[in-house]
C-alpha cells in the first residue's frame, strides 16, 4: 500500500465542516432578526385595511378620520413599529386612504457588520362590498 499524505490535505472536512456551521449561524441570525420587522410590517399592512374599511363603516355620529386614525396609533404601537412612522389619513372622493411610511433598521450580521433598512411604504384603500352603488 503507498498512500502520499499530503500536508495540504489534512483537515479539510474540519475546516469545510467550520465553514459550514457559521455559515448557518449567520442565517439563523439574519433569519432571528429579519423575520420578526417584515412579519410585524404584513401585520400593519392588514391592520391599515383594516382600519379604512372599519372608518368607511362607521356610522355618522362618529369622524371616521379619527377612528382611522387611533386603529393605526394602536396598530404602530402593538406592532412595535417606530414611533415616527409617517401617517395620512385623507378622503378622496367618498372614501378614507391611510398611507404609511417607516424605515426600520434590521441588525442582518452580528456586531454590527451589516444593517438592512426595511422601509415600509403603503397606501390602503377599502375594497369590498361596501363601496358598491347597489345596482
Amino acid at each position: 500500500m503507498n498512500t502520499n499524505i499530503n500536508s495540504s490535505e489534512r483537515g479539510s472536512a474540519g475546516i469545510k465542516f467550520l465553514l459550514i456551521f457559521v455559515t448557518l449561524i449567520l442565517l439563523a441570525n439574519a433569519g432571528y432578526n429579519y423575520v420578526p420587522v417584515a412579519y410585524a410590517g404584513e401585520n400593519f399592512k392588514a391592520d391599515l385595511q383594516s382600519a379604512v374599511v372599519n372608518g368607511l363603516a362607521m356610522p355618522g355620529r362618529f369622524d371616521p378620520a379619527e377612528v382611522i386614525k387611533k386603529k393605526v396609533q394602536d396598530s404602530i404601537y402593538n406592532n412595535n413599529l417606530p414611533p415616527d412612522t409617517f401617517i395620512e389619513v385623507k378622503q378622496v372622493q367618498n372614501v378614507y386612504q391611510v398611507h404609511a411610511v417607516y424605515t426600520q433598521k434590521v441588525h442582518v450580521l452580528p456586531f454590527g457588520i451589516y444593517t438592512y433598512n426595511y422601509h415600509f411604504d403603503q397606501t390602503a384603500v377599502p375594497t369590498g362590498f361596501l363601496l358598491k352603488d347597489g345596482h
